[in-house]
């Protein structure tokens, strides 16, 4: 899991474009890799898939109190686990070769990019 400092919520919501595709919303982490945590307007919490992110599938979520200890693991330090070819495209959500690791950076412009593939093919 990871939870956003107040100061990286803005850059991280530019970063995913949350706005664009669940507006009244905000970014304020991600939880196993696959799914964002985003708040409503009232504070209520959320989980919604990386991709796609629509609002049918938010799911509540109850964010870890300041009570709980989150521990840092060096060997994923700025890294997101990506699989190559999303799930929901049929990918395969098994370690192995659809299986990579991207940047914060990355994963936002690849989250970006299969979101506008998946509403394009909705259409």
């Amino acid at each position: 899991m990871i939870l956003f400092s107040e100061s990286e919520i803005a850059a991280a919501d530019e970063r995913y474009t949350i706005s664009k595709y669940l507006p009244g919303y905000r970014i304020i982490g991600i939880r196993g890799w696959d799914d964002f945590i985003v708040q409503d307007q009232n504070g209520a919490a959320f989980t919604v898939p990386a991709i796609p992110i629509r609002s049918e599938y938010l799911a509540a979520f109850k964010v870890p109190d300041g009570q709980a200890e989150l521990t840092s693991d060096d060997r994923f330090t700025g890294k997101i686990k990506w699989y190559l070819r999303p799930v929901i495209f049929d990918g395969s959500a098994e370690a192995g070769p659809n299986l990579t690791w991207v940047d914060h950076n990355q994963h936002g412009q690849l989250v970006r990019w299969w979101n506008e593939t998946y509403r394009s093919v909705k259409k």
